[in-house]
């Protein structure tokens, strides 16, 4: 099962031969890298571009031997992915623009057990509600929040991702939550069931 194969023994199975097990280290991080990409990028396409540009970088660093297992797999390949993402803008000269997406819904991925239609209807509004709440929260607040509530990622992850000190991103996180409590207000949204 692939599960219970690390992603350290997938790597020395690639680099034996065995290809099939390259397939299955993207297979087991690609939603979580691309859905940090997207949410960065908001636009599909280019998410596509970046995702396909991390790992053919993933794959050339670890056939030329230069990869070095210094900790979580998944971290490095975020930490190419953020770089690719900042090379793109720097090099378009342009900052992402944010523009909701009918094809894909970070909220989607949310899953709460409710009980009746009733309460399902209104947890996808609060879903709808609390998006378009991070949409205005400044860059680095949302990217912090982002990370850590829908990648998962601890905030030593978040902070070697971002290149910035574990305090900076806890500051980070703490504003951007004190920072939609104040939308929740001035919005007069609900979030409760």
């Amino acid at each position: 099962m692939i599960s219970q194969v690390s992603d350290h023994e997938l790597i020395n199975a690639y680099i034996a031969g065995q290809q099939s097990s390259l397939e299955k280290l993207i297979h087991r991080h690609k939603s979580r890298v691309f859905a940090y990409i997207l949410m960065v990028v908001k636009d599909k396409e280019l998410a596509e571009d970046l995702f396909q540009d991390t790992f053919i970088k993933v794959i050339n660093t670890i056939r030329s031997g230069q990869y070095k297992e210094e900790g979580k797999f998944i971290q490095w390949v975020m930490r190419i992915a953020h770089n690719l993402i900042i090379d793109h803008f720097r090099k378009s000269n342009r900052l992402p623009f944010i523009e909701n997406s009918n094809d894909y819904d970070i909220f989607d991925k949310v899953r709460i057990p409710v009980e009746s239609v009733e309460e399902m209807i209104i947890t996808e509004q609060i879903h709808k509600d609390v998006k378009k709440l991070i949409d205005y929260l400044p860059k680095e607040q949302k990217e912090v929040l982002v990370l850590r509530h829908y990648s998962d990622m601890s905030f030593k992850d978040i902070a070697e991702l971002t290149n910035v000190s574990i305090n900076t991103a806890l500051g980070r996180m703490r504003y951007a939550l004190i920072n939609l409590r104040k939308l929740v207000k001035e919005k007069d949204v609900i979030l409760s069931v």
